[in-house]
């Protein structure tokens, strides 16, 4: 076991902004990097010490920024370069660093790259990418896209197949080839020469793939599963140590990969405390707890037992071999407090301030999705015309339209899992729009802005707002926090999640959380409360949604 060392970003509160959706400032409906800089006090004042970016490049936006058509350039709709350097100077002054989403599995089909590689067979470019002949008269494999339908387009000009495993516009890179890699990390030391502080990796468990592309022998659905054949590949971890060392080593950067279908082992290696691949990970298992007959598609809500199992397992196996990544939603997960909480009148501030209890003092890096320190909520559409994500609509047409779902049964989906719940426009204040814009906003926002806006919390002393600066405040103060070892207690019991944190030869804290809307037993340890979301507490009993942080030693 290798010896944990300090650094800023373990000690470190990010905070993750979906540019489209945080605020406007020219009245297009779209938020933009003018827009971001206008708001870095109002993130100054929350604590947090990053920002993670959600893609900003060039891109035709068929993926919202996620289908790249040009590394080194800021997408029209959010501003120029200047803007974006402007921001981060800005940022800077204010002592929050800046990280950038990286997104080198694909491009998007617009991408200078792409445009060669489909000219011809010959083209220098072909091999940046996959094609492929196709197989009895059909695509060259069974896999099927994230997005619905097949993994494969057909290319009349050069007839064959590419591969992309997300949407058609969203071609897969070759990372065996050596040309593709040198074109990347020449991108990300551009990136790091202009000053950005860090690197969220997007599916960077799935850029080496198995070189023959097999079929999936047993598919469970319209189409076969790509994943045990693209994720964690044969020459993944040569390709990130190869990033670290002609990239990331010798700066002081932050770095999380995300990798869906991960095994402990797996994380162990590339978050490794020998820091000579990445500095942490984003794992899914929490987030994907109830499985439904497609997928993720479901309105079934995780147990606290599946969710403790899950949530212990990953504290105790990275333990002093890996750094842990601590998270509830972003902008591919449903709003945290109506996922894992309760977002009903009642109990929304209480269970918001639970799990944000329960995830912040865990071991690891937390990450704050933006909106989640005000409480937002799902979105609660009723009408397929009110969605705008690519992945929604187009499994909506696939599970309809094969009758695994009636479209009512798939409209409660949505509602449940639909990656727009997290892109409704940040809730700043109780005016039109939510303060988010002047004009008509790219996607509609929730319902409920009057009630849940940042105008309304920051100056609250019991808001969730501000119960996020205490955490945080909590973090930066006490180092048990940051590098206490984690300790589970009470793994049996069906609504309490409760566990230490114990720093060798200085103090321990207990936390506990009640799961339920009801008073709970909870023999719970003697000590000084550091923060709590009651202002008084009952003995051996917790009341509903109560969360306690007590320093026991």
């Amino acid at each position: 076991m290798v010896k944990e060392t300090k650094r800023w970003w373990k000690e470190a509160v990010v905070y993750q902004i979906y540019p489209r959706s945080f605020a406007d400032s020219n009245g297009d409906g779209i938020g933009d990097l003018n827009g971001i800089t206008a708001h870095l006090d109002y993130l100054q004042l929350l604590g947090v010490d990053a920002i993670w970016l959600s893609p900003v490049y060039q891109s035709p936006n068929d993926d919202n920024g996620y289908d790249i058509s040009d590394y080194r350039d800021i997408m029209d709709e959010f501003g120029t370069m200047e803007d974006f350097d402007r921001m981060l100077a800005e940022a800077h002054k204010r002592g929050i660093r800046i990280v950038m989403d990286l997104v080198v599995n694909h491009t998007s089909d617009e991408h200078a790259w792409f445009v060669e590689s489909r000219k011809s067979r010959e083209n220098p470019y072909r091999d940046f990418y996959f094609w492929r002949d196709s197989k009895d008269g059909r695509e060259p494999n069974n896999w099927g896209s994230c997005f619905g339908g097949s993994a494969w387009e057909y290319d009349e000009a050069t007839d064959q197949y590419y591969l992309h495993l997300f949407s058609k516009k969203q071609p897969d890179l070759n990372w065996d080839n050596p040309a593709v890699r040198d074109a990347v990390f020449d991108m990300m030391n551009w990136w790091c020469d202009k000053g950005i502080d860090g690197f969220r990796m997007d599916v960077i468990s799935m850029i080496s793939k198995e070189p023959e592309l097999p079929d999936d022998p047993a598919p469970k659905g319209l189409y076969g599963d790509f994943n045990p054949f693209v994720n964690c590949g044969p020459r993944v971890h040569e390709y990130i140590q190869e990033m670290n060392r002609r990239v990331l080593s010798g700066r002081d950067l932050l770095t999380v990969g995300e990798t869906g279908n991960i095994s402990i082992e797996e994380a162990r290696r590339f978050a490794n405390a020998d820091e000579s691949e990445l500095g942490m990970i984003f794992q899914f298992e929490h987030v994907e707890l109830t499985p439904g007959r497609a997928g993720k598609w479901t309105t079934e809500k995780p147990t606290l037992a599946a969710l403790r199992k899950s949530l212990n397992k990953w504290q105790t196996g990275l333990e002093g071999c890996a750094w842990n990544s601590l998270y509830l939603d972003n902008h591919d997960q449903p709003r945290a407090v109506s996922r894992f909480g309760n977002d009903s009148p009642e109990f929304r501030v209480r269970s918001a301030k639970m799990l944000a209890t329960m995830l912040h003092m865990m071991k690891g890096t937390p990450y704050i999705y933006q909106g989640e320190e005000l409480g937002m909520t799902n979105a609660g559409f009723v009408s397929l015309e009110d969605y705008r994500d690519i992945e929604s609509l187009g499994t909506y047409r696939d599970l309809v339209g094969a009758g695994v779902y009636t479209p009512e049964e798939m409209m409660a989906c949505l509602q449940e899992i639909s990656r727009d719940n997290a892109r409704t426009p940040m809730q700043w204040n109780d005016s039109e729009n939510a303060g988010f814009t002047t004009g008509t906003p790219w996607i509609r926002v929730n319902d409920n802005y009057r009630e849940i806006n940042a105008a309304a919390q920051v100056d609250d002393p019991d808001s969730v707002f501000s119960y996020y600066r205490a955490l945080i405040r909590l973090r930066h103060e006490d180092p048990a926090v940051v590098y206490g070892t984690f300790v589970p207690m009470l793994e049996e019991d069906p609504a309490v999640y409760a566990y230490r944190r114990v720093l060798e030869g200085d103090h321990t804290l207990a936390v506990y959380c009640n799961f339920t809307s009801e008073e709970v037993p909870c023999g719970w340890d003697c000590g000084e409360v550091l923060l709590s979301n009651y202002a008084g507490h009952k003995a051996d009993l917790l009341q509903p949604y109560e969360a306690i942080v007590l320093r026991v030693g």
